[in-house]
C-alpha cells in the first residue's frame, strides 16, 4: 500500500508501527500501545517516538510518563466504551478498539481505518500466549512477533463484539468509522478503498 497520502493528515499508530516508518512514508500525530508484551518488547522504540502517546498504566514502569506520553487505565474501565478516556477505557481484546474509543475522546467526527487485515495465522487458542519462532505471517513485516518472540492470539470473535459496539456509539454521536483496509476481512464497519478515499494514483 502506498501509504504516503497520510503524511497531511492526522494518524494515529498501534503497537509496532514503527517498523514501517520508512517503507510507509508517513509519522503518526499520537501512538498507542496496551499490550504488555508489545510494550515490553519495545520500550526504546517506544520512548523515542516524538508524537503523543498514550500507553496502559499496567505497562510495568517500562514507560513513564511525560509531557508527550500518557498513562491510561485499562484494568477497571467505568464503560464497554469510554467517552472519556481519563476514567480509563476497555481494551476490547484489540488495540484498534483502545484507539477508537482515544479517537472519540480527541473528537474526530470521522475515523478510517486501514491495515486492518482482521486475519491471522496461528495454533491454540485464541487469547493464548505463543512463540513465533520463524517470522512472523501475521503483520506488515516477518519481525513483527517474529524470531522468537511470544504473542497473545487473537480474538476475533471478542474483537467483532467491541467494533459493534464502537460503530453504535460513534453513529449515536453523529460520528462514523470507515474501514479503507485493502481485501481487509473485518465486516463490522462501512467499506472504502483508501485509494479513491485519500486520491491514490496507481
Amino acid at each position: 500500500m502506498d501509504l504516503s497520502c497520510l503524511k497531511d493528515e492526522i494518524t494515529i499508530g498501534l503497537n509496532k508501527i514503527f517498523l514501517g516508518f520508512r517503507k510507509f512514508n508517513f509519522y503518526p500525530r499520537y501512538y498507542i500501545a496496551i499490550n504488555d508484551k508489545v510494550i515490553a518488547q519495545s520500550v526504546e522504540q517506544i520512548r523515542r517516538l516524538n508524537c503523543v502517546k498514550f500507553i496502559s498504566e499496567r505497562n510495568g514502569g517500562l514507560i513513564p510518563e511525560n509531557a508527550l506520553t500518557y498513562h491510561v487505565n485499562t484494568q477497571d474501565p467505568p464503560a464497554r466504551f469510554s467517552h472519556d478516556i481519563a476514567q480509563g477505557l476497555h481494551e476490547g481484546w484489540t488495540v484498534t478498539y483502545a484507539a477508537l474509543q482515544i479517537a472519540y475522546y480527541l473528537g474526530f467526527k470521522e475515523v478510517v481505518i486501514i491495515g486492518m487485515d482482521h486475519r491471522y495465522e496461528y495454533i491454540g487458542m485464541p487469547n493464548e500466549e505463543q512463540q513465533q519462532n520463524g517470522p512472523d505471517p501475521n503483520h506488515f513485516t516477518p519481525e513483527y512477533f517474529g524470531g522468537g518472540q511470544k504473542w497473545d492470539n487473537p480474538d476475533l470473535a471478542n474483537s467483532e463484539e467491541s467494533y459493534r459496539i464502537a460503530r453504535t456509539e460513534y453513529e449515536k454521536d453523529g460520528r462514523q468509522i470507515i474501514d479503507a483496509t485493502l481485501d481487509g476481512s473485518c465486516n463490522i464497519f462501512n467499506k472504502a478503498d483508501y485509494r479513491l478515499f485519500f486520491g491514490v494514483r496507481s
